[in-house]
């Protein structure tokens, strides 16, 4: 049986099929928006955007699987209000399978903002300090055991952004594989193995465990989309050992910190803006926060195991 086997023959994803990849690859380069700007979308009900603002942010994650929208809000206040308004705007662009995380609050969405020393579960994870976070997509490790549940989509919504830093570097993990695969179809091809990447069990704060994780970078879901897994990581993660697959983390690397890639985007979310997308490649820098605690940074996220758009059909304008 050959190792692409769960790939679709007709994919343009499957190593083998070089016509229908070059077509998919022309349509996707001419389509992808060209700046971070052309991203955002004005919201004036962020609770039920319009017709033409849903299409808008539809269209966008179809051509470059991220957007990201505004609802102009800029107090930087907090309320019980946002969390509800983000769960209906999900909901609006069909993210309905809400993972289960352990730093989950009541409304079922992440809050992320720096813990202090002695706040569990979270102290420890680089997320909630203000030092930088690599190069990732998120939940790579919720993949290939039992029971896993892939995250395919994630929104993140800015309430309180920082004194002095806190960007994302935002990148498609399409065109990370359109880079890979022009460079040789062999790297893209070890990525896109069963045991390219494999994050090892992990234990809980509870005493659970988190089974190992193995499986490819680029992977195809039952729907045909090319979906991304990976971290930067140098510390719990084992590549396969392989010239091809040491070869791909080495061109990915360099790609995402230095290559000049004209599709790699960086933003910094205002208060009231946020991204929604089919889990970008994406990192954060490190940032200074407000000495005042009611103005340090602040964002929700949620992360979903559908992607946006999935089951629902573009409204018409």
């Amino acid at each position: 049986m050959s190792q692409f086997s769960h790939i679709p023959p007709g994919s343009p994803f499957h190593p083998e099929n070089s016509d229908d990849y070059a077509r998919w690859r022309e349509l996707r380069l001419s389509a992808h928006p060209c700046t971070p700007e052309e991203l955002i979308v004005p919201l004036r009900n962020a609770t039920n955007p319009s017709p033409k603002e849903t299409q808008a942010i539809l269209r966008l994650c179809q051509r470059a699987n991220m957007a990201v929208y505004d609802t102009g809000q800029r107090d930087s206040g907090d309320s019980p209000q946002i969390p509800e308004m983000l769960q209906a705007l999900a909901a609006r662009f069909g993210l309905v399978g809400r993972e289960r995380h352990r730093s989950m609050r009541g409304h079922e969405l992440v809050d992320i903002r720096v813990a202090s020393t002695t706040e569990r579960p979270r102290q420890g994870f680089i997320p909630y300090t203000s030092r930088r976070l690599l190069w990732h997509t998120d939940g790579y490790y919720k993949y290939g055991y039992k029971g896993a549940r892939p995250i395919r989509a994630m929104l993140l919504h800015c309430v309180r952004d920082a004194k002095e830093g806190g960007e994302n570097d935002l990148l498609d993990p399409a065109i990370a594989y359109i880079r890979l695969r022009d460079e040789s179809p062999a790297l893209a091809a070890a990525l896109m193995r069963e045991d390219a990447m494999t994050i090892p069990a992990f234990e809980e704060e509870d005493g659970s465990i988190r089974p190992e994780s193995r499986g490819p970078v680029f992977w195809v879901d039952n729907g045909g989309n090319l979906n991304m897994r990976y971290t930067e990581r140098s510390r719990n993660i084992i590549w396969a050992n392989d010239a091809d697959t040491r070869a791909a983390v080495d061109f990915l690397r360099h790609l995402l910190r230095e290559a000049e890639e004209p599709f790699r985007f960086r933003l910094r979310l205002k208060p009231g803006q946020g991204l929604i997308c089919n889990n970008v490649l994406h990192t954060r820098s490190a940032f200074i926060d407000h000495d005042d605690p009611a103005r340090r940074r602040l964002l929700y996220r949620g992360r979903y195991t559908n992607r946006v758009g999935e089951n629902i059909s573009l409204p018409t304008t």
